[in-house]
């Protein structure tokens, strides 16, 4: 496998873990890197998860990391809640979730062979921000963004 092919792995496990996130959120590339043979994509969520729907929304990704048989690392149960997941094939993912409601993504590849490597072709739902400043999300959603328990809704 060269950069190249980890890079497109990668925005794979990003496409996949968005799917699974009902109801959809909006989101923006964020930087990728590479390094001299490795590559990190990522993500920032633009839709607020509010304080109340964090875990709901963490739930909902460890889930599916869980299904795909990736292996959990470490969990921040911080005031900026964090997991960290490896892949079967050795891909490192994370998620965390920032202080205004904004969650981050990062996939970091394996060492892999040396090439060049282009952006991500995954369409961004919403506003495209890669190669400028993402600002804090912005996005209400009628679930992820709601205040109060889950339950004081029915």
């Amino acid at each position: 496998m060269d950069m190249q092919e980890a890079a497109e792995r990668a925005d794979e496990i990003l496409d996949g873990t968005f799917a699974a996130i009902k109801p959809p959120v909006y989101w923006t590339h964020g930087q990728s890197t590479e390094g001299g043979c490795d590559v990190q994509r990522r993500r920032a969520v633009m839709t607020i998860i509010s304080e109340e729907r964090r875990g709901s929304f963490l739930g909902v990704i460890e889930r599916y990391w869980k299904s795909r048989e990736y292996k959990q690392l470490a969990v921040n149960n911080s005031d900026i809640p964090a997991m960290y997941y490896r892949t079967p094939d050795g891909f490192n993912v994370r998620v965390l979730v920032g202080a205004n409601g904004q969650a981050f993504f990062e996939v970091a590849t394996p060492c892999v062979n040396p090439s060049e490597v282009s952006l991500p072709k995954t369409e961004t739902v919403g506003p495209n921000y890669a190669g400028k400043k993402i600002p804090f999300p912005y996005v209400k959603s009628d679930f992820w963004s709601a205040k109060g328990s889950l339950s004081s809704r029915a």
